[in-house]
């Protein structure tokens, strides 16, 4: 179904001005002068547009990591109260601390052409070393000139397969004369491209395209188009080699791009297309999902510039297409009933049309003439109701005489509705019966549980079977064989990339004194809680348990919650066997009234606040878990742990284990931490008060196009054991990327101009949790593409630095900031999959394994690391990407710390697989989701949600860009782990 795309709010576009020109780091790491001594890139300048010389107190240029940093200026009263430094007992006297003067008095660049990302430091040489293969395949760059024409086709066609045809009958017509024997290839909208000029700067051709859908042996429809071909530009091929060779720092994305689309031409015109993959029922037999869908296989493709030179990242794709059945039986199965006989309810309406709208569909009734329309609509009444006008004189006929009259048609379901087809003011109607869907039509929305599993049950490949289905998808495509290619000059090896990768060792864990075990090392990513004790276990005197489940008995209920009450003393927590009041039963329906009872009722005995809520869920629960989660979190301030009816009666020692870790850091405990952190000996966490923050926003499912976007910060609360984390959420406009309320300003008509936002609250609650201010920043952000790295630095490292600033006028902590990404396509095998000792049990590497060269960026800070043992399937290592680096870090440092941060986690006894905070976040903002109110979510209303965490306000912000606030979370539940 096709998405209406939302206008850019204005917020987007940067105000670009650039104060000083950013020398060029490249292959080796010089003086960080560009990023340390200017300071990050902002996306706003407030205060002064003047270009400040070098040699200005307020912009040093930098010579060592030890540099002093001005430290005049009043401190406001605001810091006073809560940024005062205090000792803590593993601040490192020695070595001086680094405080820059406030960034928006800086003149550091805001255009990202004057901006380069962190260059490599070096590489690491931590941990085991060893092979691994990576699905990457090298590319032989072309020895011959890349050509780019401008074309533009009369009249205006907006679909890329009509432009495609268009463009073939022309190569078909005029390749041996007027192209010069050029074979050229076509992006589908403006672009075409060749290996060699044409020989014409300018030319217009006139193509005559038969619409094939007008029948095979009738009358066919014949269109005329007016094409003209205008030369454009020269890619620079150069440019791409000293890029490659890690000579040049701004990568030639117009060279790369053309690459990409000749090596996507020859499938484009194989497969279905849908962003970078391809895929086919002839690639694998096509899977039943159920409700009229089925899974295709296919591959997705991409042209990368890496260490080695350009790489070919192939991999094995899957998506849900909608089934080719005739429309009457694809409606029967989105049902699961006979809808022959019997007539259809309003809901089944509702879900047909739901289901339906913007799917195309081709008429049956005509013989060879197979017409095809896209559903806009189902009529209210049935068939045989249906009546319009035939001329002028408004003459009315039925549907079903209309069909019978004029194609011999005659409609058995009469009782079914028509579909509606064309737009709304001329909508014509076909009968269900008369219409079958086209094949290869991708659905978008959300699939259902038992269509995840159907799907998980395909696509969950062991490594050696991935490994192998993309080495046979590699020799399919033949890309030696490709016309494309070869007109191009690019060869492609058919072997997957080796690549030098190491094993990081896994980190010591300490544990509470009073256990048997007071410390762990986690074998392959993995360990328990046996023998050990929580390290901070938290106490639970009041507690309280709601069953909404009909199918648990008030006993098993209460033999549950003792059983989990014994786990968590067990483990550590000092836990009242006994809840305040009896185990309450209660309907789904009245959860509202079922939650604000007990907190009441609680209340009278003895007058004090429950600590804990305990919650029986069915199975099958439909809103009741995000209805139970909002009211505790948003309205009452109760901390809750929900438990499924399955569980309940199968309890397990695993399951209430992993519970219990989950309650402790609710209540404000820790489970675990590191044991280099409490001696304090991380490199570049341990020897100044420094906080790891993680960010992440989400965005609203396909279809739900105008639902807000949700954003999330969590910040460490703990120093120096960086394992408690705070989070606030805000809402912004839908599909908005950059966080809108990192840092924000609004006026008070009693204080005047007022500052706020995400990251100053958290700074103030390290400051008020660690009696320390925070001296370097590390930010984990999650969910960015690599198109809106830029975008992303200069709007959201401004706002740190104005978030600090707004503190103290001279509050400038060091910051380094790195993309955390999963959603791509590298994957990671083990270079021989029979040696045991070289895997986990799922075949996968093992956890711990870092790749930082050969497929990695040329001359950019990155690196893929696996952190995680798989469970089932392959393995996805997420891919850190260091975007700026005040702090120096060395490339074994950000690793090792990534990696040892990956055992923090705090729901599981394991390793995962992208750092903690990024998880985190992520779980705020998923949570966030269910804070949209009821109606809201229902009528996916742009109106929803907004800003709302950030003290002082946010509604201000939120209004402004149209967007409802979240409701606000109460202080106890957003000083704790609330979303774990």
């Amino acid at each position: 179904m096709p998405i209406r795309q939302m206008k850019e709010s204005s917020e987007q576009h940067l105000v670009i001005k650039s104060h000083l020109q950013n020398t060029m780091n490249t292959v080796q790491r010089p003086p960080k002068t560009a990023q340390n001594g200017k300071g990050p890139p902002q996306a706003h300048e407030p205060h002064n547009n003047t270009k400040q010389p070098h040699n200005q107190a307020t912009s040093p240029p930098s010579k060592n990591r030890g540099r002093r940093r001005g430290r005049g200026g009043k401190k406001s009263d605001q810091l006073d109260v809560c940024m005062r430094p205090s000792s803590r007992p593993c601040t490192v006297a020695h070595k001086p601390v680094n405080q820059a003067s406030c960034g928006m008095e800086m003149g550091f660049p805001t255009s990202s052409k004057s901006l380069n990302f962190a260059p490599r430091p070096g590489y690491g040489q931590v941990g085991t070393k060893c092979i691994v293969k990576a699905n990457h395949f090298f590319a032989q760059l072309p020895d011959k000139d890349l050509n780019q024409y401008d074309v533009t086709i009369t009249p205006e066609v907006a679909s890329r397969t009509v432009n495609r045809a268009i463009i073939a009958e022309l190569v078909r017509l005029y390749k041996e004369s007027d192209l010069g024997t050029r074979l050229p290839a076509y992006d589908g909208r403006k672009s075409l491209y060749t290996a060699g000029e044409l020989p014409f700067a300018w030319k217009e051709f006139v193509v005559k395209l038969v619409d094939e859908e007008d029948g095979i042996n009738g009358p066919k429809r014949e269109r005329e188009y007016k094409v003209v071909i205008k030369f454009v530009a020269r890619a620079n091929m150069h440019h791409l080699g000293q890029f490659l060779a890690g000579k040049r720092a701004d990568a030639p994305q117009e060279a790369l791009q053309i690459l990409d689309i000749v090596l996507r031409e020859l499938s484009s015109k194989r497969y279905c297309p849908i962003g970078r993959s391809f895929f086919s029922p002839d690639i694998r037999a096509p899977q039943r999902l159920g409700d009229g869908l089925e899974l295709w296989c296919g591959f997705y493709q991409s042209i990368r510039p890496t260490q080695m030179g350009l790489s070919l990242n192939i991999d094995m794709a899957s998506a849900a297409f909608i089934e080719p059945l005739p429309v009457i039986e694809f409606v029967a199965q989105l049902l699961g009933k006979d809808v022959l006989s019997r007539p259809l309810s309003d809901s089944d309406r509702v879900k047909i049309k739901k289901a339906l709208r913007g799917v195309k569909v081709e008429v049956t009734h005509r013989g060879n003439v197979r017409r095809k329309y896209r559903v806009s609509g189902l009529t209210s009444q049935p068939t045989r109701e249906l009546v319009f006008p035939v001329d002028d004189n408004s003459t009315m006929k039925s549907v079903v005489e209309y069909f019978q009259e004029m194609y011999s048609f005659t409609i058995q379901h009469t009782h079914l509705p028509c579909l509606q087809v064309g737009n709304q003011k001329k909508a014509n109607y076909l009968p269900m019966e008369a219409c079958k869907i086209v094949e290869g039509q991708r659905y978008t929305k959300r699939l259902n549980e038992r269509q995840i599993t159907a799907l998980l049950k395909v696509t969950c490949q062991r490594p050696r079977d991935r490994e192998n289905d993309i080495l046979q998808m590699v020799q399919h495509n033949a890309y030696d064989q490709d016309p494309y290619a070869k007109e191009f000059g690019i060869k492609i090896s058919e072997k997957l990339a080796s690549v030098e990768a190491r094993i990081l060792p896994a980190p010591w864990l300490k544990y509470h004194e009073t256990g048997k075990e007071k410390d762990c090392l986690p074998q392959v990513g993995q360990w328990n809680m046996m023998n050990k004790k929580m390290i901070n276990g938290m106490t639970v005197s009041r507690w309280a348990c709601i069953n909404f489940s009909r199918s648990v008995q008030e006993s098993v209920a209460r033999g549950f919650c003792n059983e989990l009450a014994q786990m968590c003393q067990v483990s550590g927590m000092e836990f009242n066997p006994e809840p305040v009041i009896p185990i309450y039963t209660a309907r789904p329906e009245q959860v509202e009234k079922a939650l604000k009872h007990v907190y009441h009722a609680s209340m009278k005995t003895k007058g004090k606040e429950l600590e804990l809520l305990l919650a029986i869920l069915p199975d099958n629960n439909g809103s009741l878990y995000g209805d139970l989660k909002r009211i505790c979190e948003t309205d009452l301030g109760l901390i809750s742990q929900c438990c499924l009816t399955k569980h309940v009666f199968k309890i397990s020692k695993q399951y209430l284990a992993n519970v219990a870790l989950k309650i402790n850091v609710k209540m404000g405990g820790r489970n675990t931490v590191l044991l280099d952190a409490i001696s304090c000996r991380i490199p570049l966490v341990s020897d100044i008060p420094t906080i790891i923050f993680g960010a992440d926003v989400t965005h609203p499912e396909n279809g739900e196009d105008s639902s807000p976007s949700i954003a999330a910060v969590v910040a460490s609360q703990d120093w120096p054991e960086v394992t408690k984390y705070a989070g606030l959420v805000c809402a912004q406009a839908h599909r908005q990327e950059l966080i809108q309320d990192l840092y924000k300003t609004w006026h008070d008509p009693v204080r005047g101009t007022v500052s706020g936002g995400m990251i100053r609250d958290l700074l103030i609650s390290f400051r008020k949790a660690t009696g320390q201010k925070p001296l370097r920043i590390i930010f984990y952000r999650d969910g960015v593409s690599e198109g809106q790295f830029y975008q992303v630095l200069l709007y959201e490292l401004d706002a740190i630095r104005k978030a600090c600033a707004s503190l103290e006028p001279n509050y400038q902590p060091l910051v380094t900031f790195i993309v955390v990404q999963k959603r791509h396509h590298t994957r990671l095998f083990a270079h021989n999959h029979r040696d045991r000792s070289s895997t986990d049990k799922s075949g996968n590497i093992l956890p711990g394994t870092v790749v930082d060269s050969k497929i990695c960026h040329p001359s950019e800070f990155d690196f893929y690391l696996c952190s995680h043992a798989g469970i089932q399937g392959t393995s996805r290592p997420a891919h850190y990407h260091v975007l700026w680096d005040e702090n120096n870090f060395t490339a074994d440092g950000i690793q090792s710390l990534t990696n040892n941060l990956c055992y923090t986690y705090a729901r599981c006894t394991r390793s995962v697989s992208v750092v903690p905070p990024a998880y985190y976040a992520h779980l705020a903002a998923f949570r966030a989701r269910f804070y949209l109110e009821p109606e809201m979510q229902d009528n996916n209303s742009s109106t929803g949600a907004g800003s709302g965490q950030a003290k002082g306000g946010g509604t201000k912000a939120a209004g402004e860009s149209g967007v409802r606030p979240l409701p606000a979370l109460k202080e106890n539940v957003k000083r704790v782990m609330f979303y774990c």
